[in-house]
């Protein structure tokens, strides 16, 4: 397939693309964004498709990787921000602070979950969460595919557990 047929091909999931970077981002010029950086990583990637294999499936996990990527370059961004600047106008009110707060505490709490999670369920998951297939887990970590899904599962869990507090 060349690079023009797989353009064609690939924008065919636009749509179905779009639907699901606005589940990401909540906001429908982000989705608008989110979509045409996967579109764009999928032309230039394209040479890693495997024919034969899940085309939509591939642009999704470009998807969720680049939104991921986003996030954490935004979180680094924000803890680039000195104090000065954040405090830069005064008419700051006391619900973004608190809202700041919260979710600094809220990512606290998220990486003591993980931390507090067993390194045998919490490597599979991890894994998972990037977008490693099941399969995919169980080859690179040499364990059965049953024993990734069930550790996958005991991660889910524990975080659940553990951020109870959060599902109010």
């Amino acid at each position: 397939m060349d690079q023009s047929e797989f353009s064609h091909t690939i924008s065919k999931y636009s749509k179905h693309l779009y639907d699901h970077a606005l589940k990401f981002t909540n906001d429908e010029d982000d989705a608008k964004d989110l979509v045409q950086e996967t579109l764009i990583k999928g032309m230039r990637f394209c040479n890693n498709f495997d024919r034969g294999t899940n085309l939509r499936g591939w642009l999704y996990v470009i998807m969720k990787n680049t939104f991921i990527n986003e996030f954490r370059k935004a979180a680094k961004t924000k803890k680039l921000i000195t104090t000065d600047d954040e405090i830069s106008d005064a008419n700051l009110t006391k619900s973004a602070a608190t809202n700041t707060a919260n979710s600094t505490f809220a990512m606290e709490d998220i990486n003591r979950a993980m931390a507090s999670i067993k390194a045998e369920y919490s490597i599979p998951f991890q894994l998972y969460f990037e977008g490693y297939k099941y399969e995919e887990i169980a080859e690179q970590l040499d364990i059965p595919l049953g024993t990734v899904k069930t550790h996958i599962h005991q991660a889910r869990q524990g975080l659940q557990k553990y951020l109870a507090l959060y599902r109010r």
